[in-house]
């Protein structure tokens, strides 16, 4: 298709137009307050307490963690919080396991059984504390797997169960199913 050198500029024209009309809508605008560098603040006018940022990984005790792995007896410790938690039992059976929490606020169990249809996982709707929950494998991995379900209020809940490869454990999505019950237990 040939376009003529006419309309050429009335379409640059117009996308120079929308540009115009994109930027100058939402910028410009003056808030009340003092601008501060980064990190200067007082704290007086913002709230910045944020000791409650990471208690979702409080949500089921480390006594509870040990005994879905079958590791009594001995506590877990904490590998990792932020956007989710991890705990490594290593009293587990086999020589240690590895307990992930996912927490998504604005998520879906179809959401997540998509993406493990994506990623070539094997997944089976189960029941969980009378919710619809999933239960999850990755294929040729039956030291791992993980449970999911509606979150008490909105979004989904799970927890993953990785054992040491080749080692004798208990099953692993029964561990996870159980830890997921005592989250939603524990949020009614």
């Amino acid at each position: 298709m040939k376009l003529r050198r006419g309309s050429m500029r009335g379409i640059l024209s117009t996308v120079a137009l929308l540009m115009v009309a994109v930027t100058s809508s939402g910028c410009g605008q003056t808030v009340n307050g003092s601008a501060h560098p980064a990190g200067s603040g007082t704290g007086d006018t913002v709230n910045t307490n944020f000791d409650k940022l990471l208690r979702e990984c409080e949500i089921v005790s480390l006594d509870q963690i040990a005994d879905a792995v079958g590791a009594k007896g001995t506590t877990p410790e904490p590998s990792f919080y932020g956007a989710v938690c991890m705990w490594y039992a290593l009293g587990a059976p086999g020589g240690g396991a590895m307990v992930t929490l996912n927490w998504y606020e604005i998520g879906s169990l179809n959401n997540e059984k998509a993406n493990n249809d994506k990623l070539g996982y094997s997944t089976n709707n189960i029941t969980v504390q009378g919710r619809r929950g999933l239960e999850t494998r990755r294929p040729n991995d039956p030291d791992s797997c993980g449970v999911s379900a509606g979150a008490a209020d909105q979004g989904v809940i799970g927890f993953w169960i990785n054992y040491r490869a080749g080692s004798a454990h208990p099953d692993p999505c029964a561990g996870a199913k159980k830890l997921v019950e005592l989250t939603l237990n524990l949020a009614r």
